[in-house]
């Protein structure tokens, strides 16, 4: 198959890029636009692959986007363009709504002008994948109840209504046009690669330079923690082998409290990256002395949790990794990869921290 990735040089992109190249024979052209937290020294191990293609595209240039399909000829469009910080959501929106909403109706436009081409064979099986968030579902009050499928959507943050609203596009568009799509839902991804804004590789940099470990609120917030790689082996199985018009949530089934988070961060880093052999926190008896509250952002959800049971019983995926062994492996990972870590903290990413942190100690 040709599939043609949005958003490739981003966190979940480029490890479903890494995987379709490593493990299949199948083919891709990967679509970004390089803002911030695109990377393509993510996909170095496969760069040089002849069945790789990167294209430096902005979602939202419809001219550039028939291009690609009439040159390219994509059997399957896999969606993962996208603004996904929340706190970034809610300091400037308007980057949210262009790049997620315009940006998602522009791109299934391109596609729907593409696929009304295709002939034979190739218009049936082609497919529209767009892979989406548990946030669009909202806050789950209780402890025993999960995310399904048909948990109605109540979004809570510009990001997460955003996500939401394309969601929408994107099943209006195979219901009223009859665009082959399917929907993914996913919980917290987490593991190589991530972008040093988000919790853990950020909990991970802040403690080995001595830091402080920015907590939000008590730190009581649970969260379904999934491994990326777990995740684009799901999203691999859903664009080949699920159902049109189908949505698939995808979990780790590992919840975790925040704070557990962190202190299991700190309690790894002790034993891989001990005290007395890192000269940024020699003066500490802990690095969970570094943990630090913080005031917590407006409208925060309190906790998320996804059903899986779709996917497993109709497509066979279940996750590889527990929290443990995939926090593990992420720690690892960033000891191993300083020089990765270093090229991504741009100015630009320093400057968003002291703004976002820095105005809530």
């Amino acid at each position: 198959m040709k599939f043609l990735i949005s958003g490739g040089a981003g966190f979940i992109g480029s490890a479903v890029i890494r995987h379709i190249i490593l493990n299949t024979e199948d083919l891709v052209l990967n679509a970004d636009k390089l803002t911030y937290a695109g990377n393509l020294k993510s996909l170095t191990e496969i760069s040089q692959s002849e069945r790789y293609q990167f294209a430096h595209l902005d979602i939202c240039d419809r001219n550039g986007l028939d291009t690609l399909f009439a040159e390219y000829q994509p059997d399957a469009v896999m969606h993962l363009a996208a603004e996904s910080h929340v706190d970034r959501s809610i300091s400037g929106p308007a980057d949210f709504i262009e790049t997620n909403i315009i940006g998602t109706y522009t791109l299934l436009e391109a596609a729907r002008s593409y696929w009304n081409q295709l002939s034979g064979e190739r218009k049936p099986s082609f497919r529209f994948h767009h892979i989406s968030t548990d946030e669009v579902y909202g806050d789950l009050h209780g402890t025993d109840d999960l995310f399904t499928e048909e948990t109605s959507y109540a979004p809570s943050s510009p990001y997460s209504a955003s996500k939401a609203s394309s969601d929408h596009l994107v099943r209006a568009w195979q219901r009223t046009y009859g665009l082959p799509t399917i929907v993914t839902n996913c919980s917290n991804n987490y593991g190589p690669y991530h972008f040093p804004e988000k919790l853990i590789p950020l909990v991970i940099l802040n403690a080995l330079e001595g830091k402080a470990l920015p907590i939000y609120g008590k730190g009581d917030q649970i969260r379904d923690w999934l491994y990326v790689e777990d995740h684009a082996r799901a999203l691999y199985q859903v664009v080949t082998q699920g159902e049109i018009g189908e949505t698939y949530n995808i979990g780790g089934h590992n919840e975790k409290r925040n704070l557990e988070v962190v202190e299991t961060i700190c309690d790894l880093l002790a034993e891989l990256c001990p005290l007395a052999e890192n000269p940024s926190a020699q003066h500490l008896d802990s690095y969970r002395d570094l943990i630090t509250f913080v005031a917590d952002r407006p409208g925060h959800d309190h906790r998320y949790a996804i059903d899986a049971l779709k996917i497993e019983r109709e497509l066979g995926w279940v996750p590889q990794e527990t929290f443990e062994s995939g926090i593990r492996k992420t720690v690892e990972w960033y000891l191993s990869n300083q020089k990765w870590v270093e090229d991504v903290k741009s100015g630009a990413y320093q400057s968003w921290i002291d703004t976002n942190y820095g105005e809530r100690n």
